[in-house]
């Protein structure tokens, strides 16, 4: 992000703010769809994560680590929403997913393929395997996050890994009859 945008939307310039919410929100869009998948949650979110931003902007100490500090605003919020709704406590519930194997011959797998597997895992193993493997959170940040402990992050975790494997064996690697 260019440091100029970011000194202007620090003096409340509306341009630098458009550029800036332009550049931002395909970014923090994709990064919420990760967490939430209704529609209308991501739309709030990513609003309310804007205003956070516009008007804590002067906060930020380095412009270098804008991003970093924009995409934890955004999980922040996410988290905040998947709290109302998510018992973290609770483990891998019975799922009912319906993948029906490749019938292509390729089973190449994507990063994107991947993260699409991920919305067959129940929210809160998934919001642990995102905090945890994607946005590189310690089990003790979870913990304190979710206000859960630390066994227990780890214990989501593995159960979405394990899941995760199940998936992507069953979907890309069984042969298609």
């Amino acid at each position: 992000m260019d440091e100029k945008i970011i000194q202007a939307c620090k003096k409340q310039n509306r341009e630098a703010q458009r550029k800036l919410y332009e550049y931002m929100a395909p970014k923090l869009y994709h990064l919420c769809k990760r967490y939430l998948k209704k529609e209308e949650e991501i739309e709030e979110i990513l609003a309310d994560g804007f205003f956070i931003i516009f008007t804590k902007i002067n906060q930020l100490k380095e412009n270098y680590a804008f991003e970093a500090w924009a995409r934890k605003i955004v999980v922040n919020q996410c988290l905040l929403e998947l709290k109302k709704k998510v018992n973290f406590n609770l483990y891998l519930e019975d799922t009912n997913y319906k993948l029906h194997p490749l019938t292509e011959e390729t089973t190449d797998l994507e990063e994107a393929d991947l993260l699409n597997l991920l919305n067959y895992i129940p929210e809160g193993c998934r919001t642990i395997f995102n905090l945890f493997v994607i946005e590189g959170f310690s089990h003790k940040e979870i913990a304190n996050q979710l206000g859960i402990s630390e066994g227990t992050s780890k214990s989501q975790l593995n159960a979405s890994k394990s899941k995760l494997r199940e998936l992507v064996h069953q979907f890309y690697y069984q042969k298609a009859k």
